[in-house]
């Protein structure tokens, strides 16, 4: 048993001691830093720059150092024709789309083992390495010719890069995974958006008791027989929003996806969050633009960035109603594409398009080169074009808040008197009749009996 000297054990004693002894001991962890000798500043300093872009691209940066920091990686670079001019268009443009970015990322990680593989070290047997991308499995061989081959891609240059926390190795073509493939499928043939059309309950005839004759069916995705206007929610002083009608949640498309995956697009893309805020927090017009989109309607959004909402007052926003006037003028019940307004402007000169907002129409025309929208200081120009398309919605992206022209029709007369001006009185002119009979009148001294010969 341990003595106490004034209730403190001789083993804490000791242990005092020793810190006391090794004074340059800590007990604080640090966290490895990335240095410069590591895998990937060499990547992102190499001759493989469409793969560094990419990288960049897919905000995979932070994920690739904490994978670093706990064991080496092989990366398989493509080389950049592979990415730049072999690589399909619409492909490519796929990937670059804000939307996609697990697309992406889900094609970048796949590239990744999390072990290193080297020239020497690498067996002569067919061997399955499991990718960064969980659900994606690389197969390495050897084949006749003694060359590396991963799946469908051939190893042109191994060891590369290599580096004491991984290694580089050159391949001659882009490995796509299958779920990558799938997406974009989906995308290209509008799978993904399409939906069985709504089927209604049969209808008994009160006066036969037969059921009645239903219409001939509509091809899926035609337009619909009602137009936009009359599909779309009254305004908050008239009415709250119609319930939704029969037929359950089948819809032609599903237009609620839809909106909130084009905002969620325009976060990404950076420069309309007020924008998004006010479709999603201020008014309900996002939760009305998806129901609108169900039913098969389509629309251009005509978006401005955060500069020019910025301009915007306090009066102008605070009035009730006012947020979604100003919106309803920004929504075209058309699909136009930054391709198509241009060609229009460019052969009728000035185009007139329908908005939400009734009876207002925006035009617009070809100006420097891109399509300008509205007159005078209130005009916007296309300033980011296509930032969301998907065959039903539409964004394009200007820079100025549109707003229709004012139809202000004043009498001269009641705007005189209003400024303080004497009001104009008009003498009423008679006619040849009344004239002659005032003459005749007059011979005879008897006019002054008629207020009208005065």
């Amino acid at each position: 048993m341990d003595c106490c000297i004034y209730g403190v054990t001789k083993l804490h004693i000791f242990y005092t001691f020793l810190l006391f002894l090794f004074p340059a001991t800590t007990f604080s962890l640090s966290q490895p830093q990335i240095n410069s000798n590591s895998i990937l500043v060499a990547l992102l300093d190499s001759h493989y720059t469409e793969l560094a872009e990419l990288v960049e691209k897919a905000m995979l940066l932070q994920t690739l150092e904490n994978t670093v920091m706990k064991h080496n990686i092989t990366i398989f670079a493509p080389r950049n024709e592979a990415l730049e001019r072999d690589l399909d268009p619409d492909f490519k443009r796929f990937l670059l789309e804000p939307r996609n970015l697990h697309s992406l990322q889900t094609l970048l990680m796949s590239h990744i083992i999390p072990t290193r593989i080297t020239q020497s070290e690498y067996p002569p047997r067919s061997t399955r390495h499991q990718t960064l991308a969980k659900s994606h499995h690389l197969t390495l061989q050897t084949n006749h010719t003694l060359q590396w081959t991963i799946d469908s891609s051939r190893v042109t240059h191994p060891n590369t890069i290599t580096r004491p926390d991984g290694v580089i190795h050159g391949i001659d073509s882009l490995l796509i995974p299958r779920s990558v493939q799938h997406d974009f499928n989906l995308r290209r043939t509008l799978r993904s958006i399409a939906a069985v059309k709504p089927e209604p309950a049969p209808e008994v005839d009160p006066r036969t008791h037969r059921l009645k004759k239903q219409p001939p069916p509509q091809k899926p995705g035609s337009p619909p027989i009602l137009p936009i206007y009359d599909a779309m929610a009254p305004g908050p002083s008239l009415a709250p929003a119609p319930a939704p009608g029969p037929g359950g949640p089948h819809h032609h498309f599903n237009g609620e996806k839809q909106v909130k995956d084009f905002i969620q697009t325009l976060l990404l893309y950076g420069g309309y969050n007020e924008m998004a805020d006010i479709l999603v927090n201020l008014t309900s017009l996002a939760t009305e633009m998806g129901r609108l989109v169900s039913e098969g309607y389509v629309l251009t959004v005509l978006a401005p960035n955060d500069e020019a909402m910025a301009k915007l007052t306090t009066e102008q926003l605070s009035e009730p109603g006012s947020p979604e006037q100003i919106m309803y003028y920004h929504l075209i019940p058309e699909y136009q594409t930054e391709e198509s307004m241009y060609n229009a402007v460019r052969r009728f000169g000035k185009v007139r398009y329908d908005t939400l907002r009734l009876p207002h129409k925006v035009v617009a025309e070809e100006a420097d080169g891109s399509v300008r929208f509205g007159r005078g200081d209130g005009s916007a120009y296309l300033f980011d074009p296509d930032i969301y398309t998907d065959g039903r919605i539409s964004v394009q992206g200007i820079d100025g808040v549109l707003f229709p022209p004012q139809e202000v029709d004043v009498v001269k007369s009641s705007t005189r008197t209003r400024t303080g001006l004497p009001a104009k009185v008009v003498k009423q002119r008679r006619g040849k009749l009344l004239e002659a009979a005032c003459w005749m009148l007059g011979t005879f001294g008897q006019n002054s009996r008629f207020i009208s010969c005065q």
